[in-house]
């Protein structure tokens, strides 16, 4: 059997140029793209997918390393790739930022956590928010769904079709609710909270020989904790809701550079 250049030449942009995509959306989305998965894993995981994405993803253009074209057409994978996993991370730090403001409300603004996956400072109570979604990302398949959706932007963006990369970044920029989602989220145990410290704020202006930091303080961050207790019953539907916001963002971002391209 006799294989010419342009043979390799085409099986190479047959795994080359999809490869790309999928690498950078493993490299960028929540849970496989952290410090705590390998390098080496996370590249074996994207050439295993992209193995089984070669047989089903639209023909890929000729490949010639040399041409100014195809670095053109591998930063567009990279781009489209990065910008999906960008994407799945806003549901990530929607929680992350919600258990933030209650435990600044709260007062345990200052009991704060190295995050083993991003290697950062965040509170103990977003770090437990910010397990509770992985966990529940994990249980509902969405590992999964996000890989469904990465095989669909193949047929909706097929490599070459050269998409309007400007309303890629328009419809992420759009995606700035995670503040406004994670307000949303906190807000009926801000409220609670802070019902709480106006109570005691009237305690101490009618009885000033009141130490109002023994008492109050100690009460907030119990009546805090309390509050998020109670709270824990309705996490799975706030999650469902940001989730489906999210997974709705990135078919749009896809559609709307579809279209424009």
């Amino acid at each position: 059997m006799q294989i010419d250049l342009t043979q390799i030449e085409g099986m190479v942009a047959m795994v080359l140029l999809p490869l790309f995509r999928v690498a950078s959306m493993l490299m960028t989305m929540p849970m496989i793209g952290t410090q705590l998965v390998p390098m080496r894993a996370r590249l074996g995981l994207a050439l295993a997918i992209t193995v089984v994405l070669v047989p089903v993803v639209p023909p890929m253009p000729a490949y010639d390393g040399l041409s100014v074209r195809m670095w053109l057409l591998i930063a567009e994978q990279i781009l489209i790739g990065s910008v999906l996993g960008f994407t799945l991370n806003l549901l990530m730090e929607t929680f992350a930022l919600g258990g933030q403001m209650i435990a600044n409300q709260m007062g345990l603004g200052f009991a704060s956590m190295t995050d083993p996956a991003n290697g950062t400072s965040v509170v103990v109570l977003g770090q437990f928010y910010l397990m509770m979604v992985m966990l529940m990302f994990l249980a509902m398949d969405g590992h999964l769904v996000v890989i469904e959706i990465l095989v669909k932007s193949f047929d909706v963006l097929p490599v070459g079709h050269s998409p309007n990369l400007s309303s890629l970044w328009n419809i992420v920029l759009a995606g700035s609710w995670v503040f406004s989602a994670g307000l949303l989220m906190a807000l009926p145990a801000v409220t609670a909270v802070l019902v709480v410290n106006f109570a005691f704020g009237v305690m101490t202006k009618a009885a000033p020989q009141l130490n109002i930091f023994a008492i109050g303080f100690p009460f907030t961050m119990l009546l805090g904790i309390v509050i998020v207790w109670a709270s824990l019953s309705g996490f799975l539907g706030q999650y469902e809701s940001f989730a489906s916001r999210i997974l709705q963002l990135i078919s749009d971002m896809v559609q709307e550079a579809a279209r424009s391209g």
